[in-house]
């Protein structure tokens, strides 16, 4: 299935619960989204279904996420034996706009320069919803952490067809006047 795949992934424990970032494996994946723009369809996956994404992934022409290289890779790779950076031609686009800017710089903030709308909520949140899935069982908690991945999803999707369009993206840097940064999607 070729085509461009976006991703996100979001994580049962946090960087303190395993002991720090050399330790992505162990963090667990509570729930994934991809966008294929193949099949044009948002698509959820569990801890069991994660083979489905890996293969989607590997399958792809093009895969774009924002910390993908370093954050998911290296939590998906706890579920796989392929080294999914080796294995995948990327856009990570946090990765280039360090490179252009000198730093990292957060999707809120480019999305909320470049599309006017941000984030939905922050990854400690998804955190405390799987914590309450997990000590309760009900599933409200973990419909609130998908609806929030595949967010993540569209507007990781958004800022790329923005910045491929308009050969730029913008940030917003804190000083109150976005920054425009040049880009080559």
């Amino acid at each position: 299935m070729p085509g461009t795949v976006y991703f996100d992934i979001e994580t049962q424990r946090s960087f303190n619960d395993v002991g720090g970032s050399s330790n992505l494996v162990k963090m667990g994946v509570s729930v994934a989204c991809s966008f294929s723009t193949t099949t044009g369809e948002y698509r959820l996956y569990g801890e069991d279904d994660l083979d489905d994404l890996v293969a989607l992934l590997t399958k792809a022409e093009l895969v774009v996420g924002y910390n993908h290289l370093h954050f998911d890779y290296g939590v998906l790779e706890g579920y796989t034996v392929l080294d999914l950076g080796a294995q995948t031609l990327n856009l990570d686009m946090m990765v280039d706009l360090k490179e252009h800017t000198g730093r990292r710089i957060g999707l809120d903030k480019v999305a909320s320069a470049t599309l006017g709308t941000g984030k939905t909520a922050v990854g400690t949140d998804a955190l405390k919803w799987w914590r309450e899935y997990k000590n309760t069982g009900n599933r409200e908690p973990l419909f609130k952490i998908a609806e929030y991945c595949a967010y993540d999803v569209k507007v990781t999707k958004c800022v790329h067809e923005f910045g491929r369009e308009h050969g730029h993206v913008m940030i917003d840097d804190g000083s109150g006047v976005p920054q425009t940064v040049p880009v080559h999607w």
